[in-house]
């Protein structure tokens, strides 16, 4: 499967709210992705194949030091081979580049193995409000 990873590339806003709707299990929506994406992101990765949007991370920050692994995504077809983790391995590098000290990334408990383990996060304390 060759797959080309891009960061800040362009998507489809049908195609991205598809793969989100996959991703987390509910009805496609029609958020203006590009428009959201544009306005408060350092930047994000599309992996795509064929020109088909197979995965997506988008790289949220506070305008400084500190960016944010947020909607990591991969259709279920594309995944299990790599995608996630090259996804995130791109964010990294780039956040590195923008002069980010800091790429946090939150997650359910079963994504551990896969930012603890394939990518490299390590655990930290952290306190969540649920709103």
């Amino acid at each position: 499967m060759t797959i080309a990873y891009e960061w800040r590339g362009h998507f489809d806003n049908t195609a991205i709210n598809a793969l989100h709707a996959e991703g987390f299990g509910h009805a496609p929506l029609k958020d203006d992705w590009w428009a959201q994406v544009n306005r408060h992101s350092l930047g994000w990765v599309c992996a795509m194949k064929n020109g088909e949007l197979v995965g997506f991370v988008n790289v949220a920050w506070d305008g400084a030091v500190h960016a944010f692994i947020l909607d990591t995504l991969v259709t279920e077809r594309a995944r299990r081979r790599g995608v996630g983790t090259e996804l995130i391995a791109v964010a990294v590098r780039e956040a590195r580049a923008a002069k980010c000290e800091w790429l946090h990334v939150d997650f359910d408990d079963d994504l551990k193995d896969f930012y603890f383990g394939a990518c490299d996060f390590q655990p930290t304390q952290a306190g969540l409000i649920a709103l």
